[in-house]
């Protein structure tokens, strides 16, 4: 559905994007992520033909950005960080408006402006000013008039600024919802929404791509070694709970292939460790084995992957960066900033 190859813009001596390659399939929800000045916006100006690329090649549904940019055009649905809309227009005349803009055909617009606010929630205030709506509902007429013409593609960017969690949960929501009929993708500085939302990222620093993948592959990819969480109890329900628990910590940390066990809990009958392997190293079905011949619970026993936030962190902050990020922090007495 879109296809990017070395990809470039440069402003003088500054170059803001370059050499970027990725492919977005159709349906999926992609997150793009990168630091400020990473090259997010230009890239997706470049995308939506807003402005052209300096090299490479870009495709939206099969057209090519700088060849066919009205064709692209016409296949995008794009919201920006503020809604592009007009305060003092009712809702349904907003839509009604912008439909006639995209070229939405006549006989068939009030039927469709019924769908899309159906789909948005925004049925309830249709006769409403616009500027008299709170910011989660002028984000979803935002997000309504970027769906009214059935675009292929959305662009959607930082979709749930400024909304409180309520407002920020029913957008994801209807992002999700979007997916399939739609490929999408959001930029956005909130990694956790990132990772509830999307099935792939694409992350740039510095404007060079540092990775594409799932949240997962990455994991694995950055990780190296495998981090488990256990959870067990012992057979014997009278079992003295701090006992048991240095009996399974040693046992454990004589599986092959385990580098660290750590305690996490003990309580309700329950012991929780979390282990970690020697790098290249998949110890779970060891350590399963280990639980299960001395006798004891296997509760739970799953991997552990790296959060969206210590992926970015490693992929795009500098060493100092990740030192201060590591570092706890110190309160510093007698200054004021």
């Amino acid at each position: 559905m879109i296809k990017v190859e070395g990809l470039t813009k440069r402003y003088a001596r500054n170059v803001a994007v370059d050499h970027i390659s990725f492919e977005v399939q159709k349906g999926q929800i992609v997150g793009f992520l990168g630091p400020n000045g990473a090259g997010k916006t230009t890239t997706m100006r470049m995308l939506t033909c807003f402005m052209p690329p300096t090299d490479g090649t870009a495709e939206v549904a099969g057209y090519d950005v700088i060849e066919k940019p009205m064709e692209v055009k016409k296949r995008i649905g794009y919201l920006p960080e503020s809604p592009p809309v007009y305060p003092e227009m009712e809702v349904v005349e907003y839509l009604d408006f912008v439909g006639r803009i995209k070229g939405v055909e006549k006989s068939g617009l009030a039927k469709r402006i019924d769908d899309v606010m159906e789909t948005c929630a925004i049925g309830d205030v249709r006769n409403k000013e616009i500027g008299k709506l709170s910011k989660g509902y002028r984000q979803r007429v935002g997000l309504a008039q970027a769906i009214l013409h059935n675009p292929d593609v959305l662009i959607l960017d930082e979709p749930t600024a400024g909304l409180d969690p309520h407002q920020i949960i029913e957008t994801r929501d209807l992002i999700k919802s979007l997916a399939g009929n739609h490929t999408i993708i959001l930029s956005t500085h909130i990694l956790p929404e990132v990772e509830q939302t999307c099935e792939h990222v694409i992350i740039i620093a510095k404007g060079r791509l540092v990775a594409t993948d799932t949240v997962a592959n990455l994991t694995s990819r950055l990780r190296g070694s495998e981090t488990v969480a256990v959870q067990v109890t012992p057979s014997n329900a009278n079992a003295d709970l701090g006992q048991f628990s240095q009996s399974v910590q040693r046992k454990l940390e004589q599986v092959s292939g385990v580098s660290r066990v750590m305690h996490k809990d003990s309580r309700d009958g329950k012991v929780e460790f979390t282990v970690e392997s020697l790098q290249g190293r998949h110890i779970r079905p060891e350590l399963a084995r280990a639980i299960v011949e001395s006798g004891w619970n296997l509760n739970e026993l799953h991997a552990v992957g790296l959060s969206l936030e210590e992926i970015f962190l490693q992929l795009t902050a500098t060493p100092k960066e990740i030192e201060a990020a590591a570092a706890p922090e110190v309160a510093v007495v007698g200054e004021q900033s």
